[in-house]
């Protein structure tokens, strides 16, 4: 089974207050090399058989209209991934 990964991220202009919740805690735990974090979403569109040309397109029309808010967010990748990969992250 293949899997397509769409991830969005807030516009850059588009204030993040997670992003910086999650800065402003670094330093509690030690953490110090980040000045910035912008926090996005990931979805996974797992696929019943081969990931044609058509089924990617299918992807991108999803993640434009139904799994981001184009007012806020980008989509920053649609891709395929197989599990070989993800076994290694």
């Amino acid at each position: 089974m293949a899997r397509i990964v769409v991830d969005v991220m807030p516009k850059p202009e588009i204030l993040d207050p997670q992003g910086k919740a999650i800065v402003r805690a670094f330093p509690h735990q030690g953490i110090t090399a980040f000045s910035g974090v912008r926090q996005g979403k990931r979805f996974e569109l797992e696929v019943d058989g081969e990931v044609t040309e058509d089924v990617l397109a299918t992807a991108r029309h999803a993640a434009e209209t139904m799994l981001s808010n184009p007012v806020i967010e980008d989509v920053v990748n649609v891709s395929v991934i197989d599990d070989s990969d993800s076994a290694e992250a």
